[in-house]
C-alpha cells in the first residue's frame, strides 16, 4: 500500500490542503476527485510539501515524493526527524523566526533559505510558503512548507 493510501495520511492531507485554503486563501492546486485523489496528487506534486507536528522539538509528519528526492530520505526515515535537522545548525535560528513569524500571521509567503539533506548536500530554497495547520475543530496541529524552487550550492 502506498503512504497516500492509507487513512491517516489521506486525512492529513486534507489538514494540508484546507489549511492553506484558510490562511494563503487559494488552494493549493485544483482538488479534483476523491480525498484519496487529492492525496495521492500531493504526493505526487511537482513541487515540495512537508509538514511537521507540535512537539516542543517538531516532528516531520509528512513529505511528499518530491521532498524525499530532495532531501534524499526515505519516507521511514523522514517521519522520524526532528524538522530542525532540515537546516544547518548554522541556519537554524533563522528558521526558528521564520517558524515564530508563521505562528503569529498564519502564513508567510516569501521565506528563502539554505536547507540540508541527509547526504550533507546543500540547497537554496526559495520563494517558499510556510503555514499554519489547524484541524476542523480549528485547533493548531502542526506547520507546512512547499516551494518549487531551490538550486544546490556547491560544495
Amino acid at each position: 500500500m502506498q503512504p497516500w493510501q492509507e487513512d491517516n495520511w489521506i486525512e492529513h492531507t486534507q489538514i494540508l490542503l484546507n489549511s492553506y485554503r484558510r490562511f494563503v486563501g487559494v488552494d493549493l492546486f485544483a482538488r479534483d476527485g476523491s480525498d484519496e485523489d487529492q492525496s495521492r496528487a500531493l504526493f505526487e506534486a511537482p513541487f515540495v510539501v512537508v509538514s511537521h507536528g507540535i512537539q516542543t522539538d517538531p516532528i516531520l509528519n509528512y513529505g511528499n515524493q518530491a521532498a524525499l528526492d530532495l532531501w534524499e530520505m526515505e519516507l521511514e526515515a523522514l517521519l522520524k526527524t526532528p524538522s530542525r535537522m532540515t537546516a544547518e545548525p548554522v541556519h537554524r535560528d533563522e528558521r526558528a523566526l521564520l517558524l515564530e513569524r508563521t505562528s503569529r500571521d498564519g502564513f508567510v509567503d516569501d521565506y528563502k533559505g539554505i536547507r540540508i539533506a541527509s547526504t550533507g548536500r546543500r540547497f537554496l530554497i526559495e520563494k517558499a510558503i510556510v503555514w499554519n495547520l489547524v484541524n476542523d475543530e480549528g485547533d493548531r496541529v502542526g506547520q507546512a512548507a512547499t516551494f518549487s524552487d531551490w538550486v544546490f550550492l556547491d560544495e
